[in-house]
């Protein structure tokens, strides 16, 4: 179960988002367009992700070749790809926020599944869903620790790309006048 969840879905997701770099110069300008500031396609990875951390889901998608292909499918064509179209169209403060909502979204399956009771998969047996809990829990500590270093480290190109930054010079700029605009600055 703990391989299904942390290794084989993060998986398909990662082909989805390689696809979408070698797809994006193709992508459609009315499909860039519709999808404003990344919102729609980010609501789709979000409702998506929902569904395959359902434990009925994993049971159906072991039980069933259809859904199993169907997992195959949505977790590539409908959360790598759209994640991958649409992370770049969202502001920097949109996806901290997606970020900072997707790491406790993780934990708290985990925890889910620690705390049950009972088996949550027919497939999987308790000690195999208490892997997965644990798994789930270590995986969202670990991004969230990797998110605070790249905090303090002052956010990396792949987390907040330059052109979503804020200026940030140690000298305030000057404007110049219509007459100085051909002229060189000079030196103090």
């Amino acid at each position: 179960m703990a391989l299904h969840m942390a290794v084989q879905l993060p998986l398909l997701i990662a082909l989805g988002l390689v696809m979408a770099s070698a797809l994006r110069r193709w992508e459609p300008r009315a499909l860039a367009e519709a999808d404003w500031l990344g919102i729609p396609g980010l609501v789709l990875v979000g409702f998506v992700t929902s569904l395959w951390m359902l434990p009925r889901m994993l049971d159906w998608a072991l039980a069933d070749p259809l859904i199993d292909l169907a997992k195959f499918l949505s977790l590539t064509l409908l959360v790598g790809l759209p994640l991958g179209l649409s992370w770049p169209r969202m502001p920097g403060l949109g996806r901290a926020f997606v970020w900072a909502n997707f790491i406790p979204k993780i934990g708290a399956v985990g925890g889910l599944y620690l705390a049950a009771p009972t088996r949550l998969c027919a497939f999987y047996r308790l000690d195999q869903q208490a892997t997965a809990g644990w798994t789930l829990i270590a995986i969202s500590a670990a991004l969230g620790l990797a998110t605070f270093v790249a905090a303090l480290a002052g956010w990396p190109e792949a987390i907040c790309p330059p052109r979503a930054r804020l200026h940030n010079s140690a000298e305030p700029r000057q404007s110049k006048s219509a007459g100085d605009l051909d002229a060189p600055e000079a030196a103090d």
